[in-house]
Order: C-alpha cells, then structure tokens, then sequence
C-alpha cells in the first residue's frame, strides 16, 4: 500500500540523516488520500488533487508536488507504473528576508527591559530567564532551538557548550566568553532554588521545557516595552539576534585574502552551518561589509596593503 511505501521512504531517507518532519506529514496525509481514492501507485492527477486541497498558496503547492514527486522517483525505480508529477522547483521562490541588525544600544535595551518583566508568582524565573537566554542568543549565535534544547549537562567545563544533534543533525562545542560563562553560572545558582526535575536550563511555568512559541511572544514584549524596531512594518525576530552575532563577527575579521577565508570557514564552524555558502550569505544581507570587501579587494589588485 502507498501508506507503507510512504513509511519506507521516509525511514530511508531519514537513515541518511534527513529529518522530514513536515515532508514526513505531507507524504502520509497524501498517501492516505490516495488510497481513499482507490489508487495503488502515485497519480499525477491524485497528486495534483491533492496539493491542491491543502495548499494556501502557489509556493505550498508547487512544494508539496516536489515532496511528491521525489518520492515517486523512488517508487519508480521498482516500478514503472507510478506517475511523477510535473512541479516548478524555483515557482515562487521565497526570498531570504532582510535581518534586523541590533546595535550595541539596542542589547542594553533589550536586557534591561527583559530583567524588569512583570513578576508572575508562578514563574520565578521569568526575568533570569529572558535577561540570560537573550544573552546567550546574542553572545554566541545559536539558533533559539538549541538554546531551548540545553540540557545542564551540555554546559562543559571550560565555559564550552555542547551542541548536540540540531539543524543538519550536526553536533558541535561552542565556547563561550568569560563574561558569558560568569552569568551563566549565576543564572543556574538561581535556577536551582525553583527547578523541579527537568534538566532543561531553560523551563518554562510548569517547570518544563519552554515552548518556542512562549518565547517569541514574550520576546515581542520586551521589542514594544524597549522601543527596538517599532517603526518598521516587519517586527524584528529573536532569530535576528543570530543575524546580529554573525554580523559582528564578519566586521572584525581581518582585510587579507587568507584571514577572511580562515576566518569564514571559522565563523561557519561556530555557528553550525551545512555550507559555507550560507555564511557568505551576512556579506549580501549587510551592505556594509561588502564595501569593506570591495575596497580590500580593490587594495589587493593595486598591489597595496589593505
């Protein structure tokens, strides 16, 4: 039956470290409908159907034909009577949004503001919570995942975070700044007076770990309460803080043609990308740093130091 050849595929590619957690739901509810059509191999037309009941725009529809349509490749191998649907991969194509940069008196807003959250009896920790995760978001660029994902014992000796098995299903240590650790190791001391059971560092009411959607509105909260970036028509994100420590990074690095590749290829370590690529991303999102780039560049074709 389609639902298990659905299963199949997607035991098998997530053998080959691919999560699939959206592609997983799409092709189950696809193939379940298939079936309820009385269909026995992948139709184009059932296909077509289909993405077009659940899809509320172009790109979804043209994305869940994709996720189709990959997986009737790999049915077709076994056998030729499943149709591959025909989809524009580049339909839509979404583009990166633009990041919100912090400034440096942006961060102080933020943490003051988030310590001065409105005290609630049942969370204790909300203040230490918002003042250390901002923090932790900030001084380190880690995705709000991981960050939400730290277990107590992921904090390593020698301030250095063990980031385990996140984007990619990639693992990676990342220290931390003296001062960074120094908070962090104040945040815990607190912590410990009102944690239950749960390892998570972060918890949220019920002393479970917290919800992402917690997070993000209360991180709007603190955006209106410090008066960061209300006068823009897209709010900025939390994932900006990322944005943000990758920004930073890039500005320092230093103008020779061997240092900024060192320092690339550093800057992607420590921040957990899949590719290069998607490091050199920050010189596009960040005017500023192409010029710099350009005007070294330009020094080193004339033969002057930049």
């Amino acid at each position: 039956m389609l639902t298990d050849d659905a299963d199949r595929y997607i035991k098998l590619r997530r053998s080959l470290g691919f999560k699939l957690a959206k592609t997983a739901r799409h092709l189950t509810a696809f193939a379940r409908y298939a079936v309820g059509r009385g269909d026995t191999h992948v139709r184009r037309e059932t296909a077509i159907a289909w993405a077009s009941a659940v899809s509320s725009t172009p790109r979804s529809h043209q994305r869940r034909l994709g996720e189709i349509a990959l997986f009737a490749r790999f049915l077709r191998a076994e056998d030729r009577a499943h149709e591959v649907p025909h989809h524009h991969p580049n339909h839509s194509a979404a583009k990166r949004p633009a990041p919100y940069i912090y400034t440096s008196e942006e961060l102080r807003r933020l943490l003051d503001t988030a310590g001065n959250l409105r005290r609630q009896k049942p969370s204790p920790l909300r203040r230490h919570i918002y003042v250390m995760l901002i923090g932790l978001l900030a001084s380190t660029g880690l995705r709000i995942s991981e960050a939400l994902n730290l277990r107590v014992d992921d904090l390593l000796p020698d301030g250095v975070l063990n980031i385990r098995q996140t984007k990619f299903n990639k693992s990676r240590l990342v220290p931390m700044h003296a001062s960074v650790v120094e908070a962090l190791r104040a945040y815990l001391e607190v912590r410990r007076r009102f944690a239950g059971t749960d390892d998570h560092v972060f918890l949220s009411v019920d002393a479970k770990p917290m919800p992402l959607r917690t997070v993000e509105s209360t991180f709007h909260v603190i955006l209106r309460k410090a008066g960061v970036g209300q006068d823009r028509s897209r709010s900025p994100r939390i994932h900006d803080l990322r944005h943000t420590f990758a920004t930073r990074a890039l500005e320092q690095c230093a103008m020779g043609r061997d240092d900024v590749a060192r320092d690339f290829v550093a800057l992607s370590t420590y921040l957990g990308h899949a590719s290069i690529r998607h490091t050199y991303w920050y010189l596009e999102a960040t005017p500023d740093l192409m010029g710099d780039i350009a005007a070294a560049a330009g020094a080193l074709i004339d033969g002057r130091r930049p």
